[in-house]
């Protein structure tokens, strides 16, 4: 699973979060490096946050699902800013799944097998 996340402590909780249910997880902290990691590392998830600096979260899911090699890695989708129309603009931007924060532990780790 490859973690875009810009904030250290909700990275090390999704990655902590997949490593114990035994899912092999690839922190990135800013998402310039996020398709350059995806290609190298080949993930089974892309888990995304929409809200970080230098480049949008929309952005990024974009340019993954335009890359012939990375478009069919499926992207959850992780924002704090859950205002109306956002879960349906992060859907047509291309990502599969979507949560907001503060996240449910439960419902993170179920959207994660429900997309691999």
């Amino acid at each position: 699973m490859l973690v875009v996340e810009d904030n250290d402590l909700n990275r090390k909780l999704f990655c902590d979060l997949l490593r114990a249910h035994d899912y092999a997880a690839e922190p990135v902290g800013d998402g310039r490096e996020a398709i350059g990691t995806a290609r190298t590392f080949s993930p089974d998830l892309i888990i995304m946050d929409i809200q970080m600096p230098y480049v949008s979260g929309l952005d990024l899911i974009g340019e993954l699902k335009a890359d012939e090699a990375l478009k069919a890695i499926p992207i959850m989708a992780v924002t704090a800013y859950a205002a109306k129309g956002d879960e349906e603009r992060i859907r047509e931007a291309g990502a599969e799944s979507y949560v907001s924060k503060p996240i449910s532990v439960m419902q993170f780790v179920e959207e994660v097998r429900s997309l691999i």
